[in-house]
């Protein structure tokens, strides 16, 4: 059917969709459709020389025939890490699921791997294609020195491929994208495009919706607005990068943790121990409130510094209102169907009566639905 059309498959735990849209910039007229990968295929024009798919899974068995009906020429596999791991129990099955992609690589065809991640490196035993390696170690074939956080513009970095250098400027504010970047680089390399080329094309993306985005306030306050996913990982990458960036006060909104890998006292209880190192207050929307504080409290935050709005979006949102002002920098953050961009949205002065506690509809986005306004009434989504 794309007889004429190399394809990219971009599989991992996180970072999947920034890939995505980072890699189809760097091979140039890549096409980049989204969505279930057969209907993504027929959204391919025949006349363009590469796509980018993004493939995800949440079940075991559904990787082995995904690649034999996508037949990849090059796979790019970002990260391997505890999402979908109450469905598909392990790590070491999360990453047998997904290695199904690289073993159907032919002998001409090119894994691109984290080389920072050993769950990943251990896919490189398992397929028959090129390996290319990227990450921050200096056993990776692409890697980066030199991260630069120029605030509130965004990272910059030297990428080294193939004996050449060069500095990509980005609109990304979080260290953990520049891996992102490195397997677009690979990708992009390996179909003869420039190092400097590469740098170029990349510079103008931006973060995709709800990863990261940076939003500035009238007060004065910005935004980071995270809300996509909450996984462990991702709750500590976030934290990492609030912690880097330069503010009067560091504040933390977090929603609940999704699947929580172990106990789930402890693991609220460490993610409360990094805040108190990190943010100077916090507010907290949902269930794991106590198990946050606990963890706050122990590592020396005091409990007037720690707030619990409930389920509600609108009060997270009122108390936030009433305290930022200029310089305060705000980290929100909390599970997909939490819906926590409705905080963001109220702080920038939309009305919000929204008040579900859990919404699983996935489009359209908050910010565009009929119902942020008015409210349910008395009558909630199907979903």
């Amino acid at each position: 059917m794309l007889k004429h059309t190399r394809i990219i498959a971009v599989v991992g735990s996180y970072g999947k969709t920034t890939t995505r849209a980072i890699a189809a910039a760097a091979v140039g007229d890549g096409a980049s459709p989204r969505g279930p990968v057969q209907r993504s295929l027929f959204g391919i024009p025949p006349s363009h020389p590469c796509a980018v798919l993004e493939v995800g899974i949440d079940r075991p068995g559904q990787m082995a025939p995904i690649a034999s009906i996508l037949r990849a020429d090059t796979a790019i596999v970002t990260s391997i890490g505890t999402e979908h791991i109450t469905s598909l129990g392990t790590l070491e099955n999360i990453r047998h699921e997904k290695a199904h992609m690289v073993r159907s690589l032919s002998r001409d065809g090119l894994a691109i791997l984290n080389g920072d991640d050993p769950n990943v490196m251990w896919m490189a035993g398992e397929t028959r294609a090129k390996v290319v390696t990227f990450g921050l170690g200096e056993h990776c074939d692409v890697r980066a020195t030199d991260v630069r956080l120029e605030w509130p513009v965004g990272l910059s970095f030297l990428v080294h491929a193939g004996g050449e250098s060069c500095r990509v400027r980005t609109k990304f504010l979080s260290r953990h994208f520049v891996p992102q970047f490195l397997s677009a680089a690979a990708a992009a390399t390996s179909e003869g495009v420039a190092l400097l080329e590469f740098a170029r094309r990349v510079e103008p993306v931006k973060p995709v919706h709800g990863r990261m985005q940076i939003k500035q306030l009238g007060n004065g306050a910005v935004l980071l607005c995270d809300y996509y996913k909450s996984n462990y990982e991702t709750m500590h990458t976030a934290l990492d990068t609030l912690a880097e960036v330069p503010a009067r006060r560091h504040v933390v909104v977090f929603g609940d943790v999704t699947e929580p890998p172990g106990s789930p006292a402890t693991v609220y209880g460490g993610l409360g121990e990094r805040i108190a190192k990190i943010a100077d207050w916090a507010v907290f929307v949902g269930e794991g409130f106590r198990r946050y504080r606990a963890g706050a409290v122990r590592a020396g935050m005091r409990k007037e510094a720690l707030f619990h709005a409930g389920y509600s979006v609108q009060a997270a949102a009122e108390l936030l209102a009433a305290e930022l002002g200029p310089g305060d920098v705000v980290l929100i953050k909390g599970r997909g169907t939490q819906k926590l961009d409705r905080i963001a949205l109220a702080l920038e002065g939309r009305t919000v009566k929204c008040g579900l506690v859990t919404c699983y509809l996935r489009n359209p986005r908050c910010a565009e639905c009929s119902k942020l306004e008015c409210g349910w009434g008395e009558t909630a989504p199907v979903t």
